[in-house]
């Protein structure tokens, strides 16, 4: 049973990132129809949304796209800041709905932001507390340590809402403001589908790691 759950914990995040990689590969080498850059799809939803303020820049590295809600800025990767495929224009408008959701006061946004310094710590010192229960054979540390790691677990469950609702207002945005034609959206909708299944293997992933380490507390008990 241990065997299994170990090979699902590493498998279930390893296909959905495998799967993600490959929807936006495919969609990067396809031009969306009004050959806009991410950058152009970004400012002109945030335009339209009076968010003219807010910055975007370019970032390193792949996938690395993000909303820095503290700093108020749009961070787009190189080949979707500058590129005009279909991928650059959906992980763009879904970075401009993380944007929308902020101005708007989104409750699942803030609560994340909330307590991530929070979980951040805990998380943090979780395995070391478990694994020192085992060291000193402290069954009440490795349920406290156990304990810890399932605020990883919240904070992941409510980053579940935002990036699915952050992917709506994106697929919104796009049709509402003529952005995109109907080819342009069938691609739009599987990168965003596949983005989001990775937010959803992480958390499945998580659940059966913290089942395994129950399983194994109970065992040594």
């Amino acid at each position: 049973m241990d065997l299994i759950l170990v090979a699902l914990i590493i498998l279930i995040p390893l296909f959905a990132g495998i799967y993600v990689r490959t929807t936006y590969n495919s969609n990067l080498k396809i031009k969306n129809s009004e050959n806009l850059t991410g950058y152009d799809v970004a400012r002109k939803i945030l335009d339209e949304n009076g968010l003219n303020d807010l910055i975007i820049v370019e970032t390193g590295g792949t996938l690395s796209d993000h909303y820095d809600p503290n700093r108020k800025v749009i961070r787009l990767s190189k080949d979707v800041y500058h590129g005009t495929s279909v991928a650059s224009l959906a992980v763009a408008a879904h970075e401009t709905g993380h944007a929308i959701q902020d101005k708007e006061g989104y409750f699942f946004l803030k609560f994340r932001s909330l307590i991530f310094p929070i979980v951040n710590i805990v998380s943090s010192f979780s395995y070391y507390i478990i694994l020192l229960g085992f060291i000193l054979e402290i069954m009440n540390l490795i349920w406290i340590g156990i304990f810890a790691t399932g605020f990883g677990i919240v904070f992941q469950v409510v980053t579940l809402p935002v990036e699915f609702n952050a992917s709506n207002r994106a697929k919104e945005e796009l049709k509402r403001l003529g952005l995109t034609n109907d080819r342009d959206n069938e691609g739009a909708e599987q990168m965003l589908t596949a983005a989001a299944l990775t937010y959803v293997a992480g958390v499945l992933a998580s659940v059966l790691q913290i089942l395994r380490l129950i399983g194994i507390a109970s065992d040594r008990n």
